[in-house]
C-alpha cells in the first residue's frame, strides 16, 4: 500500500530545524538556532498554503517539540500527511535524546506517543530512526510496525537509512513503502536509487540542501553559533567543520552555482530541481524554519527538474566526485 497519492507534490517539509534546541545524552547540541514557536507555526501554515500537504518530523526532533508543534497546527487536518520516526529514546523535560531504543517492546508505547503529540488518530509514514541499526534487530521491530498498521495506528512505514542492504531486505514487506536518506548535488545516491527503483518504493530525500549550505548564503568565512547542531561535529555530517562550511563542499557549489540558478531559480530551487531531474519519483524534505523559507521551497515547484542540458553539464564539472562515499549524513 502506498501511503501518497496523486494530489501529492513532490516536496515536502522537514521539520527537524522547528524542533530547536535538543541535545545529546553528552550535552552536544543536536538542534537548530534561531528557533521560535510562532515562526514554526507560521511555517506550517505558509506550507499548506503553498502546496506542500507532506510534513516530515521525528520524535527526536527537538525531543518531541516539533511533533507537537505539528499536532498543535495541523492536528487531523485530512489535508496533511505526516511522517515521523522511532528509535531514539527522548526526555522531553530536559530536550535529552538519551539513546537508541530499539527494543521491540518500546514500539507500541512510542506510536502512542507520537500520536499523542501529533493529536492525530493515524501516522501516514512510520520510519525507523536508527540509521545502522542491523537487519537482526530491526526486523522484529518492523514486526511490531506491522501489528500497528494493521490496528490502524499507521498507515505504512519505512527506514530513515543510507545503507542499501537495510533497505533491500525490508523492501519485500507488505507495509514496507518508502527509504528516507541523504541524497543532493553534492553527494549523488546511485545505490540506493536503485534499490527503491527496483522494488517501487518511496525515495524520501533528507538533507536535500546539505544543511543549507546549498542555500547560498554561506561563504567560507561564516562560522555557525556553538548551539547549532552544525558547530557540533557529528561524524554523521560533513557538510560543516567546527561550524564553518567545508571548504570542500563549498568549492564544488562554487562550480555548479551558476548552473543552480538557470532560468531564474535560486540555488535552493536549483537544488531541488537537480533531485528532480535524477528522478521525477524523489520527494526532497528539505528543513524551513520561516515563511519566506517556506515560500522559496514552494517555488521550486513551479520551476520543476532542472533541464537535461544543465544536468548533463553539472554532471560533467561534478563528475565521480558527487558520489556519496558512504553513510555521511542523517
Amino acid at each position: 500500500m502506498l501511503f501518497l497519492n496523486n494530489n501529492i507534490q513532490a516536496l515536502g517539509l522537514g521539520c527537524w530545524p522547528i524542533g530547536g534546541e535538543m541535545y545529546g545524552a553528552d550535552g552536544t547540541s543536536l538542534g537548530y538556532t534561531n528557533v521560535n514557536d510562532k515562526d514554526a507555526i507560521n511555517a506550517i501554515e505558509a506550507a499548506l498554503t503553498n502546496g506542500i500537504r507532506l510534513f516530515d518530523t521525528a520524535a527526536a526532533y527537538g525531543a518531541g517539540h516539533s511533533e507537537r508543534l505539528l499536532g498543535k497546527t495541523l492536528g487531523n487536518n485530512s489535508d496533511a500527511l505526516i511522517i515521523t520516526k522511532i528509535g531514539i529514546a527522548i526526555d522531553e523535560q530536559s530536550k535529552t535524546l538519551t539513546g537508541e531504543d530499539i527494543d521491540p517492546a518500546t514500539v507500541q508505547p512510542a506510536i502512542e506517543r507520537c500520536l499523542q503529540r501529533l493529536q492525530r488518530e493515524q501516522i501516514d509514514l512510520l520510519l525507523l530512526h536508527p540509521n545502522e541499526t542491523t537487519v537482526t534487530q530491526a526486523a522484529p521491530l518492523f514486526d511490531e510496525m506491522d501489528k500497528a498498521r494493521q490496528a490502524g495506528k499507521i498507515t505504512a512505514y519505512g527506514w530513515s537509512t543510507d545503507i542499501t542492504g537495510n533497505a533491500e531486505a525490508m523492501a519485500k514487506r507488505d507495509g514496507f513503502v518508502a527509504v528516507e536518506y541523504a541524497m543532493h548535488v553534492l553527494m549523488d545516491a546511485p545505490n540506493m536509487q536503485g534499490v527503491t527503483q527496483d522494488n517501487n518504493l518511496h525515495s524520501l530525500i533528507r538533507s536535500p540542501l546539505a544543511m543549507g549550505l546549498l542555500s547560498g548564503k554561506y561563504t567560507s568565512d561564516s562560522t555557525l553559533p556553538s548551539s547549532d547542531v552544525r558547530a557540533s561535529n557529528p561524524g554523521w555530517a560533513k557538510y560543516y567543520i567546527d561550524g564553518k562550511p567545508n571548504p570542500d563542499y563549498i568549492k564544488r557549489f562554487q562550480a555548479v552555482r551558476e548552473l543552480l540558478q538557470s532560468d531564474g531559480r535560486t540555488t535552493v530551487q536549483g537544488a531541488l530541481g537537480w533531485l528532480w531531474g535524477k528522478s521525477e519519483n524523489h520527494i526532497p524534505v528539505p528543513g524551513a524554519r520561516t515563511v519566506q523559507q517556506v515560500e522559496g521551497l514552494a517555488g521550486a515547484l513551479a520551476h520543476g527538474p532542472l533541464p537535461e542540458p544543465v544536468m548533463n553539464e553539472i554532471e560533467q564539472l561534478l563528475g565521480f566526485e558527487n558520489v556519496s562515499p558512504g553513510n555521511e549524513a542523517r
